[in-house]
């Protein structure tokens, strides 16, 4: 709940901007910490920022420490309150299983963070006491930092601190009915079916009580380091850090590369998904069973915020490090009951070896693809797609990822658009428009427009209901 409230706290104030909400209360951070941003396996993913237990200072060389001069100037008075209702019906039938969901969510979340202060360094003292300083390649944190040849160094020069006690609060109310039968295989368990009709209702309400000169965002500036610990920092936005090791041959992200800035979105995005057309074509060509279960898995996933980005973490650890470690992820008990049932479908697949032995393409790469995606969308958005996951409807919005990406027009007399009728096509209607892609009726035909905003919600958004509709093929 603290990560959700700075995050809404930073998209309201400085949205696409400078500012890094922090993700938890146990992360201490004070001017010119070190903060690791780690780029990530996909080019249009926001990239991480893991702050360390460091700062500047602890990785000079010589006995005289860097003291800038810090400036603290009152920032907002910040209370916010968000709400979201959310209702809405599944039937859903896989190869082995079926079910109907009805649920329904009501969730507040109030943030009362009440008057902020910045804390900024003056840029000028730094620089002038900083220079000619060195740093000490031998520190642990540089060399475990430098192996990592997706990871820079930044150090916080500003951050957003709460000048009086404060507090979170979540109200949740959840409701929902079940009924349908579900049937699991797999090659080293026995089967397991349940038929059963039952309803579940869940109240919730969490204060959280935050003590002053807590930050809740900050700010970096990264540094270039070279081969002697002599360092840059980066003071122009346009300009990225990294180790001078790396700078013969960087290291370049997966995925697509964008086409030119001069073509128009529809143009692009057409672009962009066509270079990734080979990762769904390979999760279409699987066994009907395992796609199946696949698209169930994810469709489970979709119903715990946590879950997806745990999933991400792991898969994104698998074609990285090559290696599967599920303790090194946080994660419930469901989540890892639910992760583990992909990863015994991915073994299944037979393809997890030709990942991790380098191949671009591969079973794993696509279900990380997937599980990126829709681990950039907001939760609304995430919400309102676990409840599109019906194969008929997974077919009829993958239609409008065609129109989006093509002319941005259809006739509603296709056939597969049959799907998207009244309460559907009220959900699809949010679900785009949660990633900036607007969806009209005009008499006989459906228009999409893609809405010129940062970010790349609109290619998250076609790359996850693409994957989706990729394990939802040939099966009712």
């Amino acid at each position: 709940m603290f990560a959700t409230a700075t995050r809404n706290f930073v998209e309201e104030v400085d949205h696409g901007g400078f500012l890094i909400p922090v993700s938890s209360l146990n992360d201490t951070i004070t001017l010119l910490t070190m903060v690791v941003k780690r780029k990530r396996f996909w080019f249009w993913q926001k990239p991480k920022y893991l702050p360390t237990d460091f700062n500047l200072n602890d990785i000079l060389t010589g006995d005289s420490a860097i003291n800038p001069v810090a400036v603290t100037t009152d920032f907002i008075k910040y209370d916010g309150t968000y709400g979201d209702n959310i209702r809405g019906t599944v039937d859903a039938s896989f190869a082995q299983s079926s079910v109907n969901l009805q649920s329904s969510e009501s969730l507040k979340l109030q943030s009362s963070f009440g008057s902020l202060k910045k804390e900024e360094v003056d840029m000028r003292t730094l620089l002038e006491t900083s220079k000619d300083r060195v740093l000490d390649m031998s520190h642990c944190l540089i060399q475990q930092t430098k192996e990592k040849h997706r990871q820079v160094f930044g150090i916080v020069k500003e951050r957003i601190i709460t000048s009086q006690p404060c507090s979170v609060i979540v109200e949740v109310q959840k409701g929902g009915q079940c009924a349908g039968g579900l049937s699991f295989c797999g090659p080293k368990k026995p089967k397991v079916s349940l038929k059963e009709n039952g309803s579940l209702s869940k109240d919730s309400n969490v204060t959280m009580e935050i003590p002053t000169d807590t930050t809740i965002a900050y700010g970096l500036i990264e540094l270039e380091i070279k081969h002697d610990g002599q360092y840059e920092l980066c003071l122009m936005s346009d300009t990225n850090g990294g180790f001078e090791v790396d700078s013969p041959a960087k290291y370049r992200l997966l995925g697509v590369s964008g086409a030119s800035v001069v073509a128009g979105e529809n143009v692009r995005l057409c672009q962009d998904l066509e270079q990734l057309n080979d990762h769904f074509q390979l999760l279409s060509a699987l066994p009907v069973t395992i796609r199946s279960s696949l698209l169930q898995q994810f469709t489970n996933v979709l119903q715990d915020e946590g879950a997806i980005s745990a999933l991400q973490n792991v898969l994104e650890q698998m074609c990285v490090d090559k290696r599967l470690a599920l303790g090194d992820v946080a994660m419930t008990a469901s989540q890892k009951e639910n992760i583990q049932a992909i990863l015994d479908l991915l073994e299944q697949s037979g393809q997890v070896e030709s990942a991790q032995a380098g191949q671009s393409t591969s079973v794993l790469t696509a279900l990380h693809l997937i599980s990126s995606a829709i681990d950039e969308m907001t939760n609304n958005c995430v919400a309102v797609l676990g409840m599109c996951c019906s194969p008929a409807v997974l077919k009829a919005i993958e239609l409008l990822v065609q129109c989006a990406s093509g002319k941005g027009e259809l006739p509603l007399s296709i056939t597969g658009l049959t799907a998207l009728t009244g309460d559907i096509f009220k959900k699809t209607e949010l679900l785009f428009a949660c990633c900036n892609v607007s969806l009209k009726k005009d008499k006989d035909t459906l228009k999409t427009e893609i809405n010129h905003q940062q970010g790349n919600l609109p290619l998250v958004l076609c790359i996850a209901i693409r994957g989706l509709a990729s394990l939802a093929q040939c099966f009712n």
